[in-house]
């Protein structure tokens, strides 16, 4: 189906839901905001939801034709806004059901890019719902290695991770991560260059390569500080760029993500990719990277908002 993304009445009246109940709420406010008002400049008739426990009233009651998603994390990038939406038969933007809850949940989505021969690193699972003794903390290490990285399995923005480069300071990461989820990943830390694949609809825009004086792009780096530098060409030969943009764009599909997202992966010194994670509602801030890959491919920030708005026209393959 063609759809003229000029024509803002094609989309009729437009919810941008932002904001909700996740530890990214303050995140999804900017990211919002920068939306709306992008899309009020097109011309488009949308207007701004804060996502609480009454959205679905707010949705029905507006009498709206289509919803613009930037609710980052819990409830709304892991499945549970889109099923809701899926119930009032409101077209959405990105990915549907499946792939939401499959990429929100870290553990799942590197199994399954495990077992489909997909490079992530090695990890191991902290055991859940309390502290692990020195036993399992010991085993950890011996599996993983170190230095790992601490990872919350359901959190985004960096929220909840911590570098481990010493077994006595494993306690204190774990701890830190269990404030924020039930599940914790202790995954190998790859040393190289950290970049992001944007995705889209079936295009792959340029790597970014992201370079922080601070130990990794932790949630500072990513929105509160100015020292993070962007480097967008990435500087990677043009051919070792297209296939890592591919091998990006297979696992976004792999996990079930549709429309627009990003993949998040290291370059180690051998050049061997390694996928970290996948996002499938990434940030729209001033800082946020889609937005920066898309204007290195020449796709301004209009244009950018019209053609993820897009995507709630397009059939899901899991639909």
């Amino acid at each position: 189906m063609s759809i003229d993304i000029n024509n803002p009445k094609t989309f009729g009246k437009v919810a941008v839901l932002d904001g909700g109940w996740s530890a990214e709420r303050d995140v999804s406010l900017t990211s919002g905001a920068t939306v709306l008002a992008a899309l009020k400049r097109c011309g488009v008739d949308a207007h701004g939801i804060d996502a609480g426990r009454d959205v679905l009233e707010q949705l029905v009651q507006g009498r709206f034709q289509r919803a613009f998603n930037v609710l980052h994390g819990r409830g709304g990038e892991d499945g549970v806004i889109q099923g809701a939406l899926e119930v009032l038969g409101l077209p959405y933007t990105g990915s549907g059901v499946l792939g939401s809850a499959l990429t929100m949940d870290k553990l799942r989505t590197k199994m399954i890019w495990r077992q489909s021969n997909f490079p992530t690193p090695p990890w191991a699972v902290v055991k859940a719902g309390a502290d692990p003794d020195a036993a399992d903390l010991k085993s950890i290490i011996q599996t993983v290695g170190l230095p790992l990285a601490i990872k919350p399995i359901h959190e985004g923005s960096s929220i909840g991770i911590s570098k481990v480069t010493r077994a006595e300071d494993m306690q204190g990461a774990c701890a830190l991560g269990f404030k924020h989820d039930h599940t914790l990943i202790a995954e190998r830390w790859i040393a190289g260059g950290e970049f992001t694949a944007g995705v889209l609809g079936a295009e792959s825009l340029p790597l970014i390569r992201m370079e922080t004086p601070r130990g990794f792009y932790d949630f500072q780096a990513k929105y509160l500080t100015d020292t993070t530098h962007y480097h967008c060409p990435c500087g990677l030969p043009s051919d070792e760029e297209r296939t890592i943009a591919e091998l990006c764009r297979n696992a976004f599909v792999a996990v079930g993500a549709s429309g627009w997202g990003r993949v998040d992966l290291m370059l180690d010194r051998d050049h061997q990719p390694w996928l970290l994670e996948v996002n499938t509602v990434p940030g729209m801030t001033d800082h946020s990277l889609v937005p920066k890959a898309a204007a290195v491919a020449g796709i301004k920030l209009e244009t950018l908002v019209l053609r993820i708005l897009a995507t709630s026209m397009v059939a899901r393959a899991e639909a």
